[in-house]
């Protein structure tokens, strides 16, 4: 997706404040945040949201899903976090590329 300001984060196209990076996904600061901490875990594939996994992204997602609390844990959030993944319009997702909310306060 070339007009994707995700995709374009991925390829390092638009600089980002990382946090972590695999060769599967990568995790910046939020540029708007609505915690202390607030974090965005995407993939570096581009799917438009939850609702638009198939079957081979689940090895992906579930990934993902595992390096949400390491991620947490570095980012000082050892209290506890919140995890949100917004779906479609309706669901209050405003960038259409699947993405990860880590948000909490540190301890």
């Amino acid at each position: 997706m070339n007009n994707c300001i995700f995709c374009k984060i991925a390829a390092g196209e638009i600089p980002s404040a990382k946090v972590y990076e695999d060769s599967d996904m990568l995790c910046f600061k939020d540029i708007n945040p609505a915690a202390p901490v607030h974090l965005l875990l995407i993939p570096k594939i581009h799917f438009d949201s939850l609702a638009h996994a198939q079957a081979e992204h689940q090895t992906l997602l579930g990934k993902m899903m595992l390096k949400v609390p390491q991620i947490a844990a570095e980012a000082g959030l050892s209290n506890g976090f919140k995890t949100l993944i917004n779906t479609g319009k309706g669901g209050g997702q405003e960038v259409f590329h699947l993405h990860i909310h880590i948000m909490g306060t540190p301890a």
